[in-house]
């Protein structure tokens, strides 16, 4: 009897362990601008599905809440809300935007960055409008936006700047960084913030390090980027996307290049984020209770 509690014990804690390993799972979302869709691929570079979502009007900035994924349209000034397994929910959750970039989401708000009409906008997930204009002072053209605790950081590409707010909308400094290249994107991991810069569009791309003080660290820690349209991190592993070359760069946070062509042949990709596979369904959790209950049952 105690042979079988032991086995059952370790049976048990197996499942555990796959569950937990499941849950965390992540995929890498691909926003291609060239052909309006959304390609879902495994972080070492294999396809789960290319068109993962399809139809599409420029695919420039996601956020992940949960198994929720939010696309950020700047062709057709709105953001769409879909699953993380390509399910529609709404392709229009928020409309009526102004050429929105980059996106972001803590708790229920969701944030969006408007370029044309040089605004951070703060709504909730469900697509009510908490407040359009909640950030207005201080930007131009604000592309990719990122948060860190209560700190919003936006990269402004026409006056080549990182400006910082809180999530409530005040000013914490306008000009955290300045003279960049042309910073499309940004992403922190820590207390660090790593910025995509561009000069002219060909070889000239890198990818900088600085605190989220804006202390530099490393102002080419990556080099020889074209277009860093979209940048994401996974740990130590920080992923850029290349609009003009249509690839995908996979590099340690220390700039150690791993595989500079991870994912190839993508139709001007600029959106990018990294998110949790679904978690398992209600019935399969349900199964596993289930298996587990009546495993007692049989011991009685």
């Amino acid at each position: 009897m105690k042979i079988m509690k032991k086995i059952f014990g370790i049976i048990v804690l197996a499942l555990a362990f796959g569950l937990a390993n499941t849950l965390k799972a992540q995929d890498l979302y691909v926003g291609n601008d060239g052909n309006d869709t959304i390609g879902k691929y495994g972080l070492d570079g294999s396809t789960v599905n290319a068109s993962l979502i399809t139809g599409l009007g420029g695919p420039i900035g996601m956020a992940i809440s949960g198994n929720d994924l939010f696309v950020a349209n700047w062709r057709n000034d709105t953001i769409g809300e879909y699953t993380t397994s390509g399910t529609t929910i709404s392709t229009s959750l928020i409309s009526g935007l102004s050429n929105p970039r980059g996106i972001a989401i803590v708790g229920n708000d969701l944030f969006v960055a408007n370029g044309d009409a040089d605004t951070i906008g703060e709504y909730t997930t469900a697509g009510a409008t908490v407040d359009a204009s909640l950030i207005s002072s201080g930007l131009a053209y604000p592309d990719g936006i990122t948060i860190s605790g209560n700190d919003l950081f936006a990269a402004n590409q026409l006056n080549r700047t990182i400006s910082e707010y809180t999530t409530s909308g005040a000013t914490v400094n306008s000009w955290a960084l300045s003279n960049l290249g042309i910073p499309y994107c940004i992403a922190i991991s820590g207390n660090d913030l790593f910025v995509a810069n561009d000069a002219d569009g060909t070889t000239t791309g890198v990818i900088s390090e600085y605190t989220t003080s804006g202390a530099m660290i490393n102002a080419s820690l990556i080099s020889g980027l074209a277009y860093p349209f979209g940048i994401a991190i996974s740990g130590t592993n920080l992923f850029v996307a290349n609009g003009n070359t249509g690839t995908i760069g996979k590099y340690t946070t220390s700039g150690v290049t791993v595989n500079a062509s991870l994912l190839t042949r993508l139709n001007s990709p600029g959106g990018l984020i990294i998110g949790p596979a679904p978690e398992p369904s209600a019935i399969a959790l349900a199964g596993l209770g289930a298996a587990i209950l009546c495993a007692r049952r049989r011991r009685k």
